[in-house]
């Protein structure tokens, strides 16, 4: 939407609201281009549903079993081992 510098300074609020509705406003002095009204927008980025997807492997029920299986003795291993191996 391309405006006057007058109708920019008249109905300035309107122009703001549109701009953060998502139009572009271009202000003009004599038919020229000298301004640009546009929203700055403090939302997050919007998300994007399945973009890791392709960074994620994709495990079978029993690779996921195994991993689960080696964390579990892994942690026993460690839950048992003195904190110093020196002074056992």
């Amino acid at each position: 939407m391309k405006v006057t510098m007058h109708e920019a300074k008249t109905h300035f609020s309107k122009l703001v609201r549109k701009a953060n509705e998502g139009e572009e406003i271009i202000v003009t002095n004599r038919g020229e281009p000298v301004a640009k009204i546009e929203a700055i927008l403090k939302t997050k980025p919007k998300r994007r549903p399945g973009r890791l997807k392709e960074m994620i492997p994709n495990f079978t029920w029993d690779e996921w079993k195994k991993m689960d299986e080696e964390i579990e003795a892994d942690f026993e291993t460690s839950a048992n081992a003195p904190l110093d191996p020196e002074k056992s």
